[in-house]
């Protein structure tokens, strides 16, 4: 009887043992109120999961400036590039939820779900904390050319099938989504023609070998003011406020409806705990309304429009709605699934 006794206190305490030690595991991963009210107290990473010099990037290093000022802590920047952003939201998604590790995001980050099998399904596996700007896509052509408008352009397709082209920066690439959207809407062939980059894009444009563009305002702007190209329509609810594109009407004014811009924002792994969400999101709302942030995502052609956390959720539903639509109703995705074969 004694042995058994001393058989059953002695399983007893391993097991207290195993679970003390598992306890003291997942105590260490808890953040605990006491450290939440200390946050930050030591500088935070922001993954960029594009090269130094893109647009996550430029824009990463704007939010570092004011960083400081607002949260008390530095900011580094961390490039992550490859796969089309792919392997920065992959480490963001798997990096400790401790409010120390925050990432740029941008339209890709719904693109690639949508195209295939991705690690994480950056969605679910990130939340938003805010949006700040973005980049509309417009439509450019030779200034030469006798389309004044949409409706001529549309309407030359018509009467020449076959002979309208545009230039983009991608299969599948939001460029490309527009450009096929408009040859949907219109119910005319427009041949797309990919490039590497928006540069080689215009000057494909500029060369006579497409007829139109796909691009960025900051793409073209030199030469809509050179008078080399003109822009017949820009893929946004309202008209650019910046001066060279005012004039411009909107997809929509002229009874194309395309609204599509790439954005630009930042996200955390999904287990932040609400404490440090809380105090996170309040510094970024205070770093984004910067008066001299604004100022800098403006001077570089970007459209400026602040999201809190709540709004960029309502926004990430929205845009992927219209994306797998989009992919799938202009046969892009076919076009996907056929060169991964």
């Amino acid at each position: 009887m004694r042995e058994k006794l001393l058989l059953m206190i002695t399983c007893l305490l391993a097991i207290s043992m195993i679970i003390g030690g598992c306890t003291s595991m997942q105590s260490s991963k808890i953040i605990t109120p006491q450290s939440a009210e200390k946050y930050p107290n030591k500088p935070i990473n922001i993954i960029v999961p594009f090269g130094v010099g893109s647009g996550s990037d430029i824009l990463a290093r704007m939010l570092e400036k004011v960083t400081f000022k607002h949260l008390g802590q530095p900011l580094v920047v961390v490039n992550k590039a490859g796969a089309t952003g792919a392997i920065g939201w992959n480490e963001l998604s798997s990096s400790n939820p401790d409010g120390y590790t925050i990432g740029i995001v941008s339209i890709e980050l719904l693109l690639q779900p949508n195209y295939g099998v991705t690690k994480y399904n950056y969605p679910t596996s990130l939340e938003p904390l805010a949006h700040f700007a973005s980049v509309p896509m417009v439509l450019a052509v030779q200034a030469d050319q006798p389309w004044k408008n949409i409706n001529e352009f549309i309407g030359d397709g018509k009467l020449h099938p076959g002979k309208l082209k545009f230039s983009h920066v991608g299969i599948g690439s939001l460029n490309h989504i527009v450009g096929e959207q408009l040859s949907k809407s219109a119910g005319i062939t427009i041949e797309q023609v990919p490039f590497q980059s928006g540069s080689e894009a215009v000057a494909a444009l500029l060369g006579g070998h497409v007829q139109a563009a796909i691009i960025g305002p900051a793409q073209v702007k030199e030469h809509i003011k050179s008078g080399a190209i003109r822009v017949l329509a820009v893929a946004t609810e309202r008209r650019l406020a910046d001066p060279v594109f005012s004039d411009v009407p909107t997809f929509k004014e002229q009874g194309i409806d395309i609204e599509f811009s790439n954005w630009y924002g930042v996200a955390v792994p999904k287990e932040l705990p609400v404490e440090i969400k809380a105090k996170l999101s309040e510094g970024l709302k205070d770093i984004i309304t910067d008066a001299e942030f604004k100022q800098n995502v403006e001077s570089i052609g970007l459209q400026y429009r602040y999201l809190d956390p709540k709004e960029s959720k309502e926004f990430w539903l929205v845009e992927n709605k219209k994306i797998s639509d989009t992919i799938r109703e202009t046969g892009i995705l076919d076009i996907i699934k056929s060169q991964k074969q």
